[in-house]
């Protein structure tokens, strides 16, 4: 007996715990991080600090992690740092480009551990990684969701053919109480909050869109992360709060093009802090009144064969976005040029030769 509980004492090595990276953005101290300790502990975190970088930022001491300013982005990535939104979460992206890892999970510093009905803590991170490491099914439905999950398979009628699936390049995770509603919703729904806890994952299918949301949100870095581009947001940009949606909507006529998969449903975190819709309706203003346009623009949009490899996919879509988008306002060929200096900061950094930037603790370096 005594053996039996002394083995299973032994914590079990974590899915992924060298080939994963966390990437928070945040303008605050991370005291959140205390509530994840046994989730996220054994793994690297990259910190994109948002806003003033004098500003000192508090991590729980235990934690293996990096972090970068702003000025730090300035510092290694020169003039293409202006790619890089400022105040505004899709700073986030900048994570994504200096990692080294295979896949990256990034999380909002005001989303906390969800119980599921059973009351038990979720571990996010664990199913994000099933979610990845098992293969998608976009172009046909399973009616009982994801077939790779223990306890289901594929229904009868389901083509043998398509049974073997595609590589998962994403998973969608979801939230628990403030659900991720956009400013008018807010403001007539002020009191709503979701309890409704979904035990599912589904793929989602080839030519659907979907309305992405980066709080809680993983992905394969080899096989998409160059078109992970949270586009240009915040301070000094018409538009705020569209920064995932438009990585979303980029990301799936990639995979759809490339024969990838994205996953949604499980797991869910609880998000524990409303933004104000006031300040929301300012920031999302244009772009409800875009969106009628950008989503017919992204349903239609095609990209030809000769795009073999996420960057030439992402290039193209620029073009695109410049040539459809840019009759819309001015902004579009300013983030129509802003994506292809993405990639070229991308691919300057992760090229074979490129040499990792320094990693930073509070503006120091590391020792």
């Amino acid at each position: 007996m005594a053996a039996k509980e002394a083995a299973a004492s032994v914590p079990s090595t974590p899915l992924l715990k060298d080939e994963l990276d966390i990437v928070i953005p945040t303008i605050r101290n991370l005291d959140f991080l205390e509530m994840w300790r046994p989730f996220f502990q054994p793994y690297h975190l990259i910190i994109v600090q948002d806003g003033d970088p004098s500003k000192t930022i508090n991590v729980p001491k235990g934690f293996d992690y990096e972090l970068y300013n702003r000025n730090d982005i300035n510092r290694i990535l020169g003039p293409k740092a202006n790619c890089i939104s400022f105040k505004d979460s899709a700073c986030r992206c900048f994570g994504y480009m200096v990692s080294k890892k295979k896949y990256i999970y990034t999380i909002d510093d005001d989303c906390f551990v969800a119980k599921d009905p059973s009351g038990k803590d979720i571990n996010a991170l664990e199913q994000h990684i099933k979610n990845l490491l098992s293969p998608s099914t976009p172009y046909f439905f399973n009616t009982l969701y994801d077939p790779y999950r223990e306890g289901a398979d594929f229904v009868r009628g389901y083509p043998f053919s398509l049974r073997e699936g595609a590589p998962t390049a994403v998973s969608h995770g979801l939230w628990l109480n403030i659900p991720d509603y956009d400013a008018p919703t807010q403001l007539v729904k002020p009191r709503e909050r979701n309890s409704r806890y979904v035990d599912a994952v589904l793929t989602i299918p080839k030519g659907t869109l979907f309305p992405m949301c980066g709080m809680n949100l993983a992905f394969d870095r080899q096989l998409i992360g160059p078109a992970m581009y949270f586009g240009l947001m915040g301070d000094g940009q018409p538009i705020g709060r569209y920064d995932d949606m438009w990585a979303g909507w980029c990301i799936k006529v990639i995979c759809d093009h490339l024969g990838l998969g994205v996953k949604t449903g499980l797991p869910y975190i609880w998000h524990s802090k409303a933004s104000n819709p006031f300040v929301n309706l300012k920031k999302e203003y244009k772009g409800i009144f875009w969106q009628e346009e950008l989503i017919p623009f992204f349903q239609s949009a095609s990209l030809p064969k000769d795009c073999t490899t996420v960057q030439k996919c992402y290039i193209e879509l620029s073009k695109q976005v410049k040539e459809k988008l840019g009759k819309i306002d001015p902004y579009f060929t300013k983030l129509a040029d802003a994506m292809v200096t993405w990639i070229e900061a991308w691919d300057e950094l992760n090229s074979a030769g490129a040499q990792a930037p320094a990693p930073v603790a509070n503006g120091t370096a590391k020792k």
